[in-house]
């Protein structure tokens, strides 16, 4: 389930970063390592829980992915309906039985962290847990009555559908890590989002959890898999911002923070020789939304004349620095369906000016536009916990009261802005939103479904409805690339917000880390391949 998200370490183009930091070192000679087989993260905030069904927060996405395990994963920047770009991972090979089933074969011998065998009863088991209305894990809106999984024997798993779609294998393996039945049967799921009992976290991925010290640290442990992780130890530090988590490593206490958010802050990485700064494209998009309700943003001639007096990719460069760029429409870098050739609206101040005077507004005394008595006037509301989102809402007010238009900010407490946005009392918002490889989750956002769920503005057309549809029933990539095309373009004629950036993310890094691969969508899924070189602290 894709949600809107406080901008902070979201999870990055299309294909993974491979960086050599060992090569980055030189050949200075470095001081004995004190602390080769340990990698320290700095992380922003930390996890209520570990038990994958009971997981929100992105840092305990990041560490329960190393305790537990999806039958497959799909290779970054490939789409969810190309059957050949899925990766074993707890599942060794898999095949389609009919139309409306897969079947999946364990790895041989299996067994949980405490020894346990791990058996295709385990995986039945969890997907009834993530499809539990008790739980209401984010991905029960997809499985609940639609996929459902059964124990052909013990080393065989038969995934089951409730109709025919092109991303079927997708969703038998992204939503779902596999969670033990031994530990979980017996206790009732109300209990499990609040039991944290280090003896019930017990997992089938590399690592292990050796220590938890809450709001300080916890550090996983080499689970005793082959192969052997290259790390052996990884501890995360936990810190209530941004700022804290980068003190960390600029005072060489932490190894890796995930995301640096602005370019200032990778400066101050940058100038320390034993620190490197990585650039990988992010999974989030930024834009504004205007209330199709509200006012002169109900107007679609309006609103296409304020996106085109905004050079979003000015926007972006200067808020996240070179790389990041302005998406052709609700997609990030990473997102597999990405294409430059969307139809857009022109960055052109001149014809905006011209389109609001076609349109009846014609500029007061004060600069301000008018139609009769009504002013060109609206607020933009932004959550007082983003900076970035703050400094992006100066930027646009600044740009849009040179054609005319009055603009206020508004800035409110995330969950203040979060219910306003669900009631609809705002005129315009600033969101970012976190992608997932299928784009089928923008139906919350920009179709007339989506309208009671993320699609706050209310915008509806059965045009773009019809094209949605179409784009993502098609199976074949490259026709399905052409239909989300044609989907788009018809979005971004109406103009029901202004897409504004598609970030790169930069990571902070110990130049002692050997070549890496960053993937937004889960960063360090590799890190079970990743090694520490000679060198440290």
């Amino acid at each position: 389930m894709i949600r809107i998200q406080d901008f902070r370490s979201v999870v990055p183009g299309r294909i993974p970063l491979l960086i050599g930091l060992a090569l980055l070192a030189g050949c200075r000679p470095t001081p004995p390592c004190t602390r080769c087989d340990t990698l320290v993260i700095a992380a922003v905030g930390e996890p209520s829980s570990l038990l994958p069904p009971a997981v929100f927060e992105t840092v305990g996405r990041d560490i329960s992915d190393q305790l537990f395990e999806r039958l497959a994963e799909l290779e970054p920047g490939r789409s969810p309906s190309d059957t050949a770009a899925y990766r074993p991972r707890l599942a060794v090979r898999w095949e389609r039985v009919d139309s409306l089933t897969w079947r999946f074969h364990l790895r041989p011998g299996a067994r949980w962290s405490d020894g346990q065998p791990l058996t295709a009863s385990d995986v039945a088991f969890s997907f009834g847990a993530f499809a539990d209305s008790v739980l209401d894990s984010p991905a029960r809106p997809v499985l609940a009555g639609h996929v459902t999984a059964s124990a052909a024997d013990s080393a065989t798993v038969l995934v089951r559908f409730d109709r025919s779609y092109a991303e079927q294998l997708y969703d038998a393996t992204w939503h779902v890590r596999v969670i033990p039945e031994h530990i979980w049967r017996e206790i009732p799921a109300a209990q499990w989002p609040a039991d944290t009992a280090q003896a019930h976290l017990v997992g089938s991925g590399p690592y292990r959890l050796a220590r938890w010290e809450r709001g300080q640290s916890l550090e996983l442990v080499a689970a005793g898999s082959a192969p052997a992780p290259g790390i052996a130890h990884v501890i995360w530090r936990f810190s209530a911002d941004p700022e804290a988590a980068l003190d960390l490593v600029l005072a060489h206490e932490a190894d890796l923070l995930e995301t640096l958010t602005t370019p200032e802050r990778a400066a101050r990485v940058a100038a320390d020789s034993a620190l490197a700064v990585l650039v990988y494209p992010s999974a989030v998009y930024g834009y504004v939304g205007y209330n199709l309700k509200s006012g002169p943003l109900g107007v679609p001639a309006i609103r296409r004349a304020l996106n085109m007096a905004v050079d979003r990719t000015a926007i972006a460069t200067q808020l996240f620095g070179p790389g990041s760029k302005a998406p052709p429409g609700p997609i990030s870098q990473l997102l597999w369906l990405w294409d430059d050739s969307v139809r857009v609206l022109p960055v052109d101040s001149a014809a905006a000016a011209a389109a609001l005077d076609a349109a009846g507004w014609h500029p007061g005394s004060d600069g301000v536009r008018r139609l009769a008595r009504k002013r060109l006037a609206f607020d933009l509301l932004v959550p007082g916990t983003s900076a970035v989102r703050r400094r992006a809402a100066e930027i646009l007010q600044e740009r849009w009261r040179a054609i005319g238009a009055a603009v206020t900010v508004t800035a409110v407490d995330f969950p203040v802005f979060q219910e306003r946005l669900a009631r609809g009392r705002f005129d315009s918002y600033v969101a970012t939103y976190l992608d997932e490889p299928s784009p089928r989750g923008l139906a919350d956002q920009w179709t007339t479904a989506g309208i009671g769920a993320l699609n706050f503005g209310h915008y509806s057309n059965p045009a773009f409805d019809r094209a949605f549809a179409t784009a993502a029933a098609e199976s074949d990539p490259a026709r399905a690339r052409t239909e989300w095309r044609a989907a788009f373009d018809t979005l971004n004629a109406d103009a029901p917000a202004l897409f504004l950036f598609a970030p790169v993310n930069r990571a902070a890094a110990t130049r002692r880390l050997g070549p890496v691969t960053l993937n937004a969508y889960s960063w360090l899924s590799d890190l079970p391949s990743w090694h520490l070189t000679g060198g440290g602290r």
